[in-house]
């Protein structure tokens, strides 16, 4: 296909060199003016909701809502009080 429009591109390598540009630019222009703000509307990545310990958005259980739950499976195997620690110094 990339072939048969070069093929096609008139005025030699020059005339072909700008209009692949050309053509480049006009297929990403219709991509980001036409078919993705048509596609926007139809994808889920604006569809959150974020909901509390009662599952019900905005409502409270009286629990603080930024503690986990106790035996909560997801644990963090890692320390979430500092940034960075170092990794252990190596032993010769």
């Amino acid at each position: 296909m990339y072939a048969w429009i070069w093929r096609k591109l008139p005025l030699g390598v020059p005339g072909k060199l700008i209009g692949s540009l050309l053509l480049a630019t006009a297929t990403v222009a219709l991509l980001w003016y036409v078919v993705f703000p048509w596609a926007e509307p139809l994808l889920p990545f604006d569809d959150v909701q974020v909901t509390q310990d009662s599952g019900v958005p905005g409502g409270g259980s009286g629990v603080d809502g930024n503690a986990p739950p106790a035996g909560d499976e997801h644990d963090l195997p890692y320390d979430t009080e500092q940034n960075n620690t170092p990794p252990p110094s190596p032993s010769r």
